[in-house]
């Protein structure tokens, strides 16, 4: 009897409840809605047309207007206050409230509140100046996600036609930002990695620069070779260069306690002036502006569709090294020892554990990774190097792991957002008329409120899970 009535070790008293998929991912989804409504409201003031629409709006205000107007900025004070205050309010209606209907209730006030004061704004005057505020959100947004994600009109078309040439362009933008997306998986798990490890590995352009220039030389000098044998090869020099780039930063750290930071911030530019000098004189190719030759074909990563289509082996190749990261992390010795260091060092030390060994084959895997990053971008996408050829990604993958919160399968869902909306974003310029840079303002918005989930709490009124929190943030971003 006393068996049966026992609870399970999990549920003890004192012990911290398992948290579910949803409570996980909450957090993260909101932070991701939240942001793209703030870039909504930017998007609607950096619109001239709007702007004009509103402000001959205000010269015409009639009294009856005015009213309106302070009435719609009443309500939506109102609804405020009732957000803050659901709790009082409604234990008054429902005897004993549950958080789930609290939070309900002032998502409720909020949406209420908007409602009602666009309604009065819109009976005020101001319909056109809304109207064009919609559209102006609406035709960036919607040119975002039909950059990114393909127009679903012609994709049903193409499906139902049985043509492969209209498939492959309809599709186009999915495979694309997928394509846009593999160079972030490899460099958001390169700087991840460096701070499960404690170490800030801000050198992941550098390194990634690095990797491209040995892949690269891999690729085009070596002739007559199959290409079971070439790929890896170019792939693993890519890798290796990476990793001797990260390694001297990891040696001084643990050597002579040099910051990283300042080490890796100085690899860098030695990486960007080796790649110049190289470009222009020994790799360069003859008779041609500063760019390499191009790679030879059994180097070149393959492809599984015509061109425009870039789609290629490299996305799977991404996503198994992720796997392996996370293996190598949670379920080898090694990986614990690193985890460990990079919680405490200290008490790592105490354990007989290395920091000298962990510090520098950190830096190596991680240096390894970034390289991957570049070969990834020279053996499938350019098939030669060129000059300042990377887009900045090993700088954003240092957001990109913070947003995955240092775990591999966070780092890959990061890296698809990223590499989405920077696909959707040149369509959104040339069709919204929307400068790309709101993108990076979204990506900012979705990482300050990652960074600082009390925000998205307090909007939503999500109650802080005791223990598990703690747990499940842990060792990222020391």
């Amino acid at each position: 009897m006393a068996e049966s009535s026992a609870k399970p070790a999990t549920q003890a008293a004192g012990a911290p409840r398992p948290r579910r998929l949803w409570e996980i991912a909450q957090l993260p989804v909101l932070a991701f809605l939240t942001a793209f409504v703030v870039g909504g409201v930017i998007i609607i003031l950096a619109d001239l047309d709007v702007l004009t629409q509103f402000q001959a709006t205000l010269s015409s205000l009639g009294l009856l207007g005015v009213v309106l107007l302070a009435l719609a900025v009443a309500v939506v004070a109102i609804s405020i206050v009732v957000n803050r205050n659901t709790s009082r309010i409604l234990s008054r209606v429902v005897r004993a409230p549950t958080p789930l209907q609290d939070r309900l209730a002032g998502i409720a006030s909020i949406v209420v509140g908007v409602v009602v004061a666009i309604a009065l704004l819109r009976a005020a005057g101001f319909a056109q100046a809304l109207d064009a505020a919609w559209a102006a959100v609406r035709t960036a947004y919607g040119s975002l996600l039909e950059g990114a994600l393909g127009n679903p009109a012609d994709i049903v078309a193409a499906l139902q036609s049985g043509d492969g040439q209209q498939l492959n362009r309809a599709l186009y933008p999915v495979f694309d930002s997928l394509v846009t997306s593999t160079p972030y998986i490899f460099a958001g798990l390169a700087v991840a990695l460096g701070f499960r490890c404690g170490l800030f590995n801000i050198g992941a352009e550098g390194q990634l620069f690095v990797g491209a220039i040995t892949a690269a030389y891999v690729g085009y000098s070596l002739q007559g070779v199959p290409a079971i044998i070439h790929i890896p090869l170019a792939l693993g020099a890519g890798a290796l260069g990476g990793a001797l780039w990260g390694f001297l930063p990891g040696i001084l750290k643990a050597k002579v306690g040099a910051h990283e930071v300042i080490n890796t911030i100085m690899m860098n530019y030695i990486a960007f002036r080796l790649s110049e000098w190289l470009l222009n004189g020994p790799m360069k190719r003859p008779g041609s502006v500063p760019v390499s030759p191009t790679i030879e074909p059994s180097a070149e990563l393959p492809r599984f569709f015509a061109d425009p289509n870039r789609f290629h082996l490299g996305f799977f190749v991404a996503l198994g090294v992720a796997a392996l990261v996370y293996w190598f992390l949670f379920r080898s010795t090694w990986g614990f020892e690193i985890r460990t260091v990079g919680a405490n060092p200290g008490a790592a030390k105490y354990a007989g554990m290395s920091i000298t060994r962990n510090f520098v084959l950190a830096m190596c895997i991680s240096g390894a990774l970034a390289g991957l990053a570049g070969a990834n971008e020279v053996l499938g996408v350019n098939h030669n190097l060129a000059l300042a050829f990377s887009s900045g990604y090993g700088f954003d993958s240092i957001a990109l792991a913070l947003l995955g919160k240092s775990h591999p399968l966070g780092v890959v869902l990061s890296a698809l957002l990223f590499g989405t909306l920077r696909s959707g974003g040149a369509r959104m310029q040339n069709v919204a008329r929307i400068p790309v840079d709101i993108i990076s303002v979204v990506q900012a918005l979705v990482i300050a409120f990652i960074a600082a989930p009390a925000i998205i709490r307090a909007i939503y009124r999500i109650r802080e899970a005791r223990g598990a929190e703690v747990v499940f943030t842990r060792g990222w971003g020391r």
